[in-house]
């Protein structure tokens, strides 16, 4: 790790925005307060968003009002006289209006930039978490630890509360558990967190970052500046390498998680219990215990691995153990992310929608042994060899949908010949009713029929949120 001064936080106020021409782009969850707390400080804004839909006309109402300028329509001319452009985080990197800014000298923003730059001199520092997945849990139990320690706080960021929200509303913060993508980092270059987390890192949104280095770069930002702990996943060489690349603030440690015998420095399990060996005293010699394993809801290996990096982050801001176990116990995962649906004739049913790319599926087919696996949906051009040569062994069987479900069937070929599959041809409303009707043919007693999809949903539902929702239902109406 390199180590550098660096600057926390930039004035903020009408000084800096008085009759600045600001171009937000887009609408939605990001641009609508970002456009309305620029406009409050004296700004000139103009909104240009892609789409002309009903909702967007209603929010450009609600910010017309307010004396800003929205362009609907029109998301890739740059407005005369723009100074700063303020993104929405999903607007890629290559688009004519960003391009067009570049040319011109304008510097880009995203909503987390300016959430950190309009931060008061006493603000709530952030503990932030990366990675392909598990973030949004991670953040949720590090909320739940520092809750259960007495401090306030709130989950933001990705999560779907907005930083801009919680940075410049009237309740008043200890500390923030802030969730990052890699969109938000790209566009966060002076984001300096008390300590950031990279959870682990597989192929995820190429088509927008454009490769694999430059994915895991954007990622890496979350270490530049950190003040005591960068945390990083020990199973995941890659993360180790974003902190050695990063420059911290002096002082900050490399600390690492794994879900062995941890070593000086690091978080790990022993004997069912998670210990620390980082933030102790003479940690050379001496070690805390934290929690059992049995404490995690769902005790499987790779949210084991959420709650390390949780309790790192935690551990770091001063919270005693106590409270990490305390945290972790009263934590509840949101709906589909490995959830237990029901048990019919001794076979488990466990609904992960949220395993939408090869990484979290891995994940969890690792959890459980037999499975009767029920896969597909959109690749977003994802590749299933190495996810199917690593979990041939636990495969009762397979049932196949979606679109792009030929790829994993062709994988299976390759690396699971034996694995019976059964490829459903049909996208309409009673195919995942078909679906777990032939994966509980398939299985047996003691088997789990788990869905975890290994790719996007939309072909065939809104989002994945439907699809685990029709995954239970028609368990429960096979049950019936």
């Amino acid at each position: 790790m390199g180590s550098g001064q660096v600057t926390t936080s930039v004035p903020s106020g009408q000084s800096e925005f008085q009759d600045r021409r600001v171009t937000v782009a887009g609408l939605g969850v990001s641009g609508v307060p970002a456009a309305r707390a620029l406009r409050e400080r004296g700004a000139i804004v103009t909104v240009v968003n892609d789409g002309d839909d009903e909702r967007a006309r209603a929010q450009a109402a609600e910010l017309e009002a307010l004396g800003v300028t929205v362009r609907l329509g029109d998301g890739a001319t740059l407005p005369e006289g723009t100074e700063l452009i303020v993104t929405a985080p999903g607007w890629q990197p290559g688009k004519p209006l960003f391009q067009a800014a570049e040319q011109a000298g304008v510097p880009i923003w995203g909503d987390v930039e300016l959430a950190w730059r309009l931060r008061g001199p006493d603000a709530a520092p952030w503990l932030a978490v990366t990675g392909t997945n598990g973030k949004t849990t991670t953040v949720q139990m590090l909320a739940s630890i520092l809750k259960a320690a007495g401090l306030r706080t709130a989950a933001v960021g990705n999560i779907g509360v907005s930083l801009l929200d919680a940075v410049l509303g009237a309740e008043e913060y200890d500390v923030l558990a802030v969730e990052l993508s890699s969109y938000q980092l790209h566009w966060a270059p002076s984001l300096r967190a008390y300590s950031g987390a990279v959870l682990n890192l597989a192929p995820d949104h190429l088509d927008w970052h454009g490769s694999m280095d430059a994915y895991a770069a954007d990622k890496g930002r979350i270490y530049e500046g950190n003040k005591v702990a960068c945390v990083y996943n020990v199973a995941d060489p890659r993360t180790e390498d974003l902190v050695r690349e990063a420059d911290v603030e002096e002082g900050c440690r490399a600390v690492g998680f794994t879900l062995g015998t941890p070593a000086v420095s690091q978080l790990g399990v022993v004997d069912g219990i998670l210990i620390d060996r980082a933030f102790v005293e003479n940690r050379h010699k001496n070690a805390q215990e934290l929690a059992e394993v049995s404490d995690v809801e769902p005790p499987a290996p790779h949210n084991i691995a959420n709650a390390l990096a949780a309790a790192a982050l935690a551990r770091s801001f001063g919270v005693p153990a106590q409270a990490v176990r305390d945290g972790l116990r009263a934590f509840r995962p949101d709906a589909h992310r490995i959830q237990h649906v029901a048990d019919l004739d001794g076979v488990a049913y466990v609904d992960d929608s949220k395993a939408t790319n090869t990484h979290a599926a891995e994940a969890s087919l690792a959890a459980y042994e037999p499975i009767v696996w029920i896969a597909g949906g959109l690749a977003k051009g994802a590749e299933f060899d190495e996810l199917v040569a690593n979990s041939a062994k636990r495969l009762r069987g397979a049932v196949l949908i979606g679109a792009d479900r030929a790829l994993i069937r062709e994988a299976l070929a390759r690396h699971a010949p034996e694995v019976p599959v059964v490829d459903l041809d049909r996208t309409d409303t009673g195919a995942m009713l078909q679906a777990v009707t032939e994966a509980k043919r398939l299985a047996r007693p003691g088997d789990t029929v788990l869905l975890a999809p290994a790719c996007a949903s939309m072909d065939m539902f809104t989002n994945y949120n439907q699809r685990g929702d029709a995954f239970a239902a028609a368990v429960r109406e096979l049950g019936a």
